[in-house]
């Protein structure tokens, strides 16, 4: 049985819809594995969101971890915002109070699920993680929001979301499995003619600061890319969990070989995303 420690922030119903997906997916056997304990970089009182977060884990009974990124060495990190060996070293101190306090929990692979912090370089190397990130593998960097508003802002036709090996570099470790999808045809044709008029007189930036998560292209993106994020993160562990897939220094290994460029699951998704996607 597959242990998995569960990283997230917790910060909005996607993160919850994503652990309860594989929490789904491991009771009707699915995944052979189990929920070894579930980390969260908020403590209880920070944000609406993740307080909603930390009531779904303690309502399954999972041992729940909190160690607060903003509390911790506050004016270290706010250093480290102009000065980046400044914050690789709080990035490495952070990590190491994580171990300390997910030490005893028996973890054969990590899931990042909406986890918002980069991993230093130390926590990668000790344990075998695994990153949800909402883009192809060549794809835009960071937070979902981030990505999706970089691909309006580049007029991109085509995107994806991936699962991918957790190294120091952001969003950029060795492939394990993604999918793509188009952003043209049916809504997308409207909603892209609607912002190109926005863009006449506007930048996108500024629509960003004026509409936010609210603008109808970027709602469109986001229910295309969330609604593939759900099947792609239940198969991928559950190939892990099989042992068809193992992490060994830092590669991802099946039957012995290194994998190079991850898998493309883009049709196998797409048949079982087609009644909900409608």
């Amino acid at each position: 049985m597959l242990e998995i420690g569960w990283f997230s922030t917790g910060r909005d119903e996607a993160a919850r819809d994503l652990l309860r997906i594989v929490v789904n997916n491991i009771e009707d056997g699915t995944i052979d594995g189990k929920i070894s304990f579930v980390f969260c970089n908020r403590n209880r009182g920070e944000h609406a969101q993740s307080d909603r977060f930390l009531d779904l884990v303690e309502g399954y009974g999972f041992p729940l971890v909190t160690v607060s990124s903003k509390d911790f060495k506050p004016e270290m990190r706010k250093e480290g915002r102009t000065n980046e060996e400044t914050l690789r070293q709080w990035r490495i101190e952070y990590d190491r109070k994580i171990e300390e306090a997910i030490e005893g929990f028996e973890l054969d692979l990590g899931v990042l699920a909406g986890y918002m912090l980069i991993v230093g370089e130390e926590f990668c190397q000790r344990y075998p993680l695994i990153n949800l990130h909402p883009a192809s593998p060549d794809g835009p960097k960071g937070s979902w929001q981030e990505v999706i508003w970089e691909l309006i802002e580049n007029r991109v036709t085509e995107t994806g979301v991936m699962m991918h090996l957790v190294t120091a570099e952001l969003d950029r470790g060795p492939v394990i499995t993604y999918c793509d999808f188009p952003l043209t045809g049916g809504a997308f044709t409207s909603l892209w003619e609607a912002m190109e008029q926005k863009r006449r007189t506007m930048s996108v930036e500024e629509i960003e600061k004026e509409e936010d998560e609210e603008e109808p292209l970027f709602i469109e993106i986001r229910k295309h890319g969330l609604v593939r994020e759900f099947p792609l993160i239940v198969h991928t562990i559950k190939q892990f969990a099989d042992g068809n897939l193992e992490i060994e220094d830092g590669e991802l290994i099946t039957k012995g070989e290194v994998v190079t460029g991850g898998y493309c699951l883009t049709n196998d998704i797409d048949e079982a995303i087609r009644p909900s996607e409608g």
